[in-house]
């Protein structure tokens, strides 16, 4: 029966995402939004509400590793399984601004997660409270930076669905009230299904938080990022993911432990914080060399094989 909730949370968490995504996204035209700021806000935010759920669901449900695990396996499988398979099968351009402003910010969320987990293995209410409200300067900051390419430009262009952008507020409305609920129970069941299976098979709660509840909240993303490449069509930003990344840090580790403080109870946390941080910090040399500014193939291979280890070492 535990397989049974994961695989409806799992669905229902797809379902969510796509209503949220396309909800942000008509919303974002509405208020008539920049490129940079619907990809890094808008659509990062709404990617990441799978996140957001599941964690505070764990964390108010007594179990924290859960939640932190998430994140990290989630933030994790961003880069090494979501830009490698997307990699593999369309490579991938990356903007010469992506390593001047997007990058370092990830890098530093990701630094001070693992400085606030080393300190004294939790993220307290005021750590939280950190988190959260570094987020707000960096999209402050973000918004002051993205005063030009405009959402009309992006429908000429074909880089966004062009049928979003005459969506009514009412469908929007619709597509919010069920992605939240798509949502909530995916996020409810998942949780429940994947406690009850780390029970059965001996295997811990974080470990199989970190791999799969991780890959189910990063299934919208996912879909996304091959769905685009398959058709040809304009690869995936990286900047997309990167803000993904930035919002599961900032936003849902800090609005979790704003309201519960996330004691890390599995030692594997900090070692699996020294992946997330090699996976951030990886992408400059991979950006730059051979070839540079693109994400081809091999270097696809060179992260899928990677989080392919990442993984076999969690269950072992």
């Amino acid at each position: 029966m535990s397989i049974v909730f994961v695989l409806l949370g799992l669905m229902l968490l797809v379902v969510g995402g796509e209503f949220l995504v396309r909800a942000s996204v008509g919303l974002s035209f509405k208020l008539n939004l920049s490129k940079m700021v619907i990809g890094l806000t808008v659509v990062s935010f709404a990617t990441s509400a799978p996140e957001l759920l599941v964690s505070l669901q764990a964390a108010l449900d007594g179990s924290p590793d859960i939640a932190l695990g998430n994140v990290i396996g989630s933030n994790i499988a961003n880069i090494a399984l979501v830009l490698g398979l997307t990699a593999i099968i369309s490579t991938l351009g990356i903007d010469s601004d992506f390593f001047k402003f997007n990058w370092p910010v990830m890098v530093l969320f990701s630094l001070g997660l693992y400085l606030a987990l080393v300190n004294d293995a939790m993220i307290s209410k005021l750590e939280g409270f950190i988190l959260f409200f570094s987020l707000v300067a960096y999209l402050v900051l973000l918004i002051r930076r993205a005063k030009h390419s405009r959402v009309t430009q992006e429908v000429q262009n074909g880089e966004v669905d062009a049928n979003l952008a005459t969506t009514s507020y009412f469908k929007i409305v619709i597509w919010l009230l069920i992605g939240a609920f798509a949502l909530y129970f995916g996020s409810e069941w998942l949780v429940v299904g994947a406690k009850d299976l780390a029970k059965s098979v001996g295997v811990s709660d974080y470990a199989i938080s970190v791999t799969v509840i991780a890959i189910g909240t990063s299934v919208p993303e996912l879909a996304a990022s091959v769905i685009a490449a398959l058709k040809k069509e304009k690869a995936i930003s990286l900047g997309n993911l990167i803000g993904s990344n930035i919002f599961n840090i900032a936003s849902v580790l800090g609005l979790t432990s704003m309201i519960t403080p996330i004691q890390v109870l599995d030692d594997s946390i900090l070692n699996n914080m020294f992946w997330l941080l090699g996976f951030a910090i990886v992408l400059l040399p991979l950006g730059y060399l051979p070839l540079k500014l693109e994400l081809n193939r091999w270097k696809g291979f060179i992260l899928f094989a990677a989080y392919c280890v990442f993984i076999g070492l969690a269950f072992s």
